[in-house]
């Protein structure tokens, strides 16, 4: 099992911004052989493409029909998620024959479809929109991300924001980029209160905000997270200086993991043990900026949790 984040226990520096080492010469070969195997550029057209075909025609032009709650009034689906995964799904295993596709309407429909996570082909993971209340409203705050992961590795990411015309990609070792500048995440100004988008009040359970309230602290300043994908894209940008986010769904953060580590970032879970994006974390966990912000929030959270 490859470790897809890692955090590192009290005193502990390394493992932390190491967290996509592969553990393994044999399993660095594979991934290796994994990338090798499709055109980066061939993705991004198809992700440039769904967004054109499935989800900007819809932009604030849905119907009443075209918007559904799956678990509630704050979780919504839209024909244009739909239709996007559907385009996505077969655009994205055509590029890499006998992958997988773990995406998040696919999931909804079938729970069992996660366990693609678990096996040993190649999975793309993805959310066709992510932020689809924002996108309901109107609001250009929402993205397709898509993630290849590989024995719980995560391998590559892409992170597209239509409305607002901003695609960010990253690939394991070889940096986080948007519109051709390599992203950097560097360091929060000393002295600043750390900006840091937390799990929105929507949807969590009494126990999370509890814990979440930890933040509200002197030289934190938490606020409810818009679309998880570009609250990532945000730190790897240095505009945004910390997550804290107490779901796991691997479609909402895989991507956005991988373009905050290639920038430079951090992150890591209250236990002290790597995320996987096979689930089964300790919840809340943290991305950041830098190593010493990731232990700043995963302390006051473990403290209150």
């Amino acid at each position: 099992m490859i470790e897809a984040l890692h955090t590192p226990t009290q005193g502990a520096t390394t493992d932390l911004t190491d967290a996509f080492t592969p553990t393994a010469a044999a399993t660095a070969a594979t991934a290796a052989d994994v990338l090798a195997a499709f055109d980066p550029a061939a993705v991004e057209t198809a992700v440039r493409r769904a967004a054109a075909d499935e989800i900007m025609p819809r932009f604030r032009q849905l119907a009443a029909e075209d918007v559904v709650q799956k678990n509630g009034p704050h979780d919504l689906v839209t024909t244009a998620d739909r239709r996007a995964e559907e385009h996505l799904t077969a655009a994205l295993t055509a590029l890499l024959p006998g992958s997988r596709v773990v995406g998040e309407e696919a999931v909804h429909a079938d729970p069992a479809v996660l366990g693609a996570l678990h096996g040993d082909a190649p999975v793309w993971i993805v959310d066709p929109v992510d932020g689809t209340r924002q996108f309901v409203h109107g609001d250009p705050g929402f993205a397709t991300l898509v993630a290849l992961a590989h024995h719980g590795e995560v391998l590559a990411s892409w992170t597209y924001a239509p409305a607002l015309g901003q695609l960010a990609t990253a690939r394991r070792g070889a940096g986080a980029w948007l519109g051709g500048e390599r992203l950097t995440a560097g360091h929060p100004a000393p002295g600043a209160a750390l900006e840091v988008a937390t799990s929105h009040p929507d949807f969590t359970t009494d126990a999370q905000k509890r814990v979440l309230a930890a933040l509200d602290t002197p030289g934190v300043a938490p606020r409810p997270c818009g679309s998880a994908g570009l609250e990532y894209l945000h730190i790897a940008q240095g505009r945004l200086d910390a997550t804290a986010f107490s779901w796991e769904n691997a479609w909402d953060h895989a991507a956005g993991l991988l373009l905050v580590h290639e920038a430079g970032g951090a992150s890591g879970t209250v236990a002290g043990q790597p995320f996987r994006i096979g689930g089964g974390n300790a919840l809340p966990f943290t991305a950041a900026r830098d190593a010493a912000t990731a232990r700043r929030i995963l302390g006051l959270l473990a403290a209150a949790n």
